[in-house]
């Protein structure tokens, strides 16, 4: 199988930059680091970088990662594919 290059790479997630979008349009924002934080308390174990890579489509994202994105910014997960 040919290896497309990563600048021609389809997005790997499709809810990341909803992600993005719900989490700056809280009040007041909710910066990555916060992110990481509300996760960790979840038990979720992700770094600024790998939101940042989830935002942005380059890291696929896992449902129980969505389910705690979802608590995290309280909104259903369903809102992330609205």
């Amino acid at each position: 199988m040919k290896r497309v290059p990563k600048t021609k790479q389809r997005h790997r997630n499709l809810t990341g930059r909803v992600i993005q979008r719900i989490r700056m349009a809280t009040a007041p924002k909710i910066t990555q680091e916060d992110m990481v934080g509300r996760l960790a308390r979840q038990g979720i174990q992700v770094n600024q970088s790998q939101v940042a890579k989830i935002e942005s489509g380059d890291r696929p994202i896992l449902d129980y990662e969505l389910a705690a994105i979802a608590k995290a910014l309280k909104v259903p997960v369903q809102a992330f594919f609205d």
